[in-house]
């Protein structure tokens, strides 16, 4: 009995030598790790995200799409209240037409100056005229004089006569000058009613702007992640309303040992096989590599 107990420990232990034998060879011939080529690492699938935000401050009328919706790109996702850049709207419009009418009336005042400026002109040459006809009668009332044909006078009368004549004239053309300053005076109120034109139509296409960027749009196809914010809210210039996510647009962070990064360039064809589904192969690009090792 004890001879036969002695021979199947002696053969249990030949056998544990064997297979630890096998084991030590199998280790020691086989080759090690994954193929050249090959690496596995640990990562995270992510997809880009995006913010649908208000350009401008208000209020959230509404919200037309619900969280886990799926949206095309510039669909309206959510209304902003436009009750104040309508009312602005409308005394924009107010202003354009008060400086419209402002260039009617500026023009009709350049042309009753220019009118003016006739009548000064002709009110000059008319004075001109008379005091010419002033200086030759005093040249005939001198001669007269010296030769003592006439009365001295009648000489002092004409020579009175010039001077006022010659005070006419002055007076004439200081109206015409005057005149001159008003036509210039109403053109600039031309232009600058013209310029309050353009100045309100510029304001109207800005309001017309804003009422339009009101409607909230999705700047590319995507589904919708969260709200951020709720219908009544009133969010600042910029303030988020929602977020959606890319589901075109997907990438994975990968990280590897440093000695392999080292080895992997920008722009280089992958091919991604995860552990959650190891029948699919998934084509990729190498778009990013950190020049600083990460701790993961």
């Amino acid at each position: 009995m004890k001879t036969s107990q002695k021979t199947w420990l002696i053969r249990g232990g030949i056998a544990v030598a064997l297979i630890a034998i096998l084991y030590l060879a199998w280790r020691l011939l086989a080759p090690g790790g994954l193929p050249e080529g090959i690496v596995s690492g640990n990562g995270r699938i992510e997809a880009v995200e995006i913010d649908v935000s208000a350009k401008s401050p208000g209020r959230i009328r509404d919200i037309v799409v619900d969280e886990g919706a799926f949206v095309k790109a510039d669909q309206v996702v959510a209304h902003m209240d436009t009750d104040v850049l309508v009312a602005q709207k409308a005394e924009a419009e107010a202003q354009l037409a008060q400086a419209q009418n402002a260039i009617l009336i500026a023009e009709s005042q350049v042309a009753q100056r220019q009118s003016e400026r006739a009548a000064a002109f002709a009110g000059v040459r008319q004075r001109e005229a008379e005091l010419n006809a002033a200086r030759k009668r005093l040249g005939r009332s001198e001669t007269l004089a010296r030769e003592g044909a006439t009365a001295v006078q009648e000489r002092d009368d004409d020579q009175a006569q010039v001077e006022g004549a010659t005070a006419a004239v002055q007076a004439a053309k200081a109206q015409l000058a005057a005149v001159d300053a008003a036509i210039g005076t109403a053109r600039s109120q031309v232009i600058g009613s013209r310029s309050n034109v353009d100045a309100a139509r510029a304001t109207i296409q800005r309001i017309e702007a804003d009422i339009r960027d009101s409607d909230l749009r999705a700047p590319r196809s995507g589904r919708i992640q969260y709200r951020v914010a709720q219908p009544g809210e009133v969010v600042a210039g910029g303030g988020r309303v929602m977020n959606l996510v890319d589901l075109a647009d997907v990438y994975m962070t990968f990280f590897l040992p440093e000695t392999v990064a080292g080895r992997v360039r920008i722009g280089s064809e992958v091919r991604l096989v995860l552990d959650a589904a190891p029948q699919y192969v998934i084509p990729a690009t190498i778009s990013f590599v950190a020049d600083v090792a990460q701790f993961t």
